[in-house]
């Protein structure tokens, strides 16, 4: 699969964590490499999103693992509200000092402000990345009530009842939002657009057969296709899965390639915060996403791990700005 750069999702990357609330547990801990006075105290990464999301997931996942590396706590902070603006807001006007960073989320730093969703904060000036979690294919999930075991049959379910089906999202601007709407557009399909305020709400009534079709990366629902709660048509890759390699690609289950819906996470600081504490943070985080025992206990979660530097996460936003501008624009999408 390719996004707007035109890079293939199938990347070599490693297999990042299941998608529970406590954090990562740490084998083989690393002499830290923080120098001078920093980390003088806790780090808090910030999740401006509710817990138990792909979001949180990602800053658990790192927050053990750079502790150790950086000799103090590294502790996960939610500050969910106002569409993310709340945490946002937070994290850029806290003291620029490296000890509050940013769980940064694609469908907040790249389609919200894509379509003017991120307030007064802006996710290119008032930010500068750490560097890249991961970069994940989405799932694309139905209710078990929904007579369609695959994309074509979805597709031609969803054409003989148009406006009967609905989608989950998390609000205006989010990756399920713009990439469901991606897809409808690509596939001729009208579904009803149903935004939720966090994971758990939206995993609740997709659950209960209230909202019919959610795409979301898979550390949320891979247990849940497990036991059957929910029923998988495909990844949104042009390749398989390597940890879903049971569920069909988006080119083998309808024929559509090229779809931009990988989901990333990256870490971020605010801008002020010098260059040398931002090298620091960076080289510790690459370090930890590089541990043998987190990536083979991420592997079974089904999220691709993959590190990037700050230069390539910052070039990465903004092509993703500029292709989702055109992509709300063509689909009327709004700020909430």
């Amino acid at each position: 699969m390719t996004g707007f750069n035109g890079n293939g999702a199938g990347r070599r990357g490693v297999l990042a964590g299941a998608a529970g609330l406590a954090a990562v547990a740490w084998s083989g801990a690393r002499p830290a490499i923080a120098q001078g006075k920093f980390p003088s105290r806790p780090i808090s990464i910030v999740v401006p999103i509710p817990a138990g999301g792909g979001t949180d997931y990602a800053a658990r996942l790192i927050a053990e693992p750079m502790a150790q590396i950086l000799g103090q706590p590294v502790v996960v902070e939610n500050r969910p509200g106002g569409n993310d603006v709340i945490g946002l807001m937070h994290v850029a006007r806290s003291q620029p000092d490296g000890h509050t960073l940013l769980m940064g989320y694609c469908g907040t730093m790249a389609g919200r402000a894509a379509i003017g969703g991120t307030g007064s904060v802006s996710t290119t000036e008032d930010f500068v990345p750490i560097g890249q979690v991961s970069d994940t294919p989405q799932l694309f999930v139905v209710h078990p009530s929904v007579p369609a075991k695959t994309l074509p049959e979805f597709i031609a379910h969803a054409k003989a009842n148009p406006g009967k089906l609905s989608y989950a999202s998390a609000g205006n601007g989010s990756m399920h939002h713009l990439g469901t709407e991606l897809l409808k557009s690509r596939a001729g399909i009208d579904m009803l657009h149903v935004p939720y305020r966090g994971t758990g709400e939206t995993i609740s009534d997709l659950i209960a057969g209230r909202i019919q079709f959610y795409m979301n990366s898979p550390p949320p629902l891979v247990a849940l296709v497990r036991d059957g709660r929910v029923r998988p048509l495909c990844v949104s890759s042009n390749g398989r899965h390597p940890g879903l390699p049971e569920i069909p690609s988006l080119t083998e289950a309808g024929g559509l390639r090229d779809l931009p819906l990988n989901v990333w996470f990256a870490l971020y600081a605010p801008k002020a915060v010098p260059a040398e504490v931002r090298v620091q943070l960076s080289k510790a985080m690459e370090t930890a996403l590089a541990e043998e025992g987190l990536r083979r206990r991420a592997f079974e979660a089904g999220s691709l791990v993959r590190f990037e530097g700050p230069e390539a996460v910052s070039a990465r936003l903004a092509r993703e700005i500029s292709g989702w501008k055109e992509i709300a624009r063509a689909a009327n999408i709004r700020a909430d």
